[in-house]
């Protein structure tokens, strides 16, 4: 008899004790206080709680050249015909609609894209010396290359402010203790054969070819002559071409052209929000390097990976 009043017991509590299960078993578990699910932003390659996600790590790029521009606005640029070579590459690239430089005038801006920083420079004033990080510090550092191609400049290592059509108020790399005068080249330096560039090239023409003194029709043949080889090139080596203007035409603004191509790159216009920072910002992610003074705390380009 006991046995069956405990038969019937068991069955009538079976359905509450399989319910309750079930319940326990979609509840989120319970963490110790010591697993290091607990502790988000530890060593397990996460984000600061204030720190940009990085660019994608499956991105992947051989040789970057940055051409930069002078003086020009996203208006005056884009859709100009008298431009038709820069206005194809924005077509087959990645065109950033909302780009704008960091200050007038030019000085500080190619600082801000090769360190992080103005280093408090507010005008194109010659000489300086700084010893602080930089794209090409960090890029050594990562047993990587970097080189500077100024066109006109007469030799390598030059310091002088100024020869011919060669300005140094637009080569930030001369500037820096930390960097090798050897990397301070004249553009005819630049390698003909395209898999013998560093990693990080900076390309800057001289003051007619880059629009300050000459017009957009002579800038836009220089650039058909001297990068569209390197373009062709690039999109069958995996490499990228940036090309960016230091600041626009003096404007409040100071809104800039900034296209990039590459073969890891969906063509399109991007409305997203960047200026110098957010562009070094992106090369230092794509080669996994510390994050140079502002650069920290802007967003890297992320939404034109294909």
């Amino acid at each position: 008899m006991k046995r069956i009043l405990l038969l019937i017991l068991c069955l009538a509590f079976f359905p509450l004790i399989v319910m309750a299960t079930g319940a326990q078993s979609h509840a989120s578990p319970v963490q110790p206080k010591n697993s290091q699910t607990s502790q988000p932003h530890a060593a397990s390659g996460q984000p600061k709680i204030n720190e940009a996600p990085p660019v994608p790590s499956d991105v992947a790029v051989e040789h970057i050249v940055v051409v930069v521009e002078e003086n020009h606005s996203y208006a005056q640029i884009i859709d100009n015909k008298k431009a038709p070579y820069l206005n194809a590459l924005a077509k087959r690239g990645a065109l950033f609609t909302d780009a704008h430089g960091v200050a007038h005038p030019s000085q500080p801006n190619y600082l801000a894209l090769f360190s992080g920083s103005t280093q408090d420079i507010k005008n194109d004033s010659c000489p300086h010396r700084f010893t602080t990080p930089n794209l090409a510090s960090e890029l050594i550092s990562a047993e990587r290359t970097f080189g500077g191609y100024s066109e006109e400049m007469p030799t390598v290592g030059f310091t002088d402010c100024s020869y011919k059509g060669y300005a140094r108020k637009h080569n930030p790399w001369v500037n820096f203790t930390n960097v090798s005068a050897a990397v301070n080249m004249p553009f005819t330096s630049f390698p003909q054969d395209f898999s013998k560039l560093p990693t990080v090239s900076f390309v800057i023409p001289n003051l007619k070819n880059d629009m300050h003194d000459g017009s957009f029709e002579q800038a836009d043949t220089w650039l058909k002559q001297h990068v569209d080889a390197y373009v062709t090139w690039a999109m069958q080596h995996n490499s990228m071409l940036i090309i960016t203007w230091d600041e626009d035409d003096f404007s409040v603004r100071n809104h800039i052209p900034t296209i990039i191509i590459g073969p890891m790159v969906r063509p399109g216009r991007y409305a997203q929000k960047i200026d110098h920072y957010n562009v070094l910002r992106t090369i230092e992610d794509l080669y996994g390097l510390p994050r140079l003074g502002k650069s920290a705390e802007a967003a890297p380009i992320r939404d034109i990976w294909k």
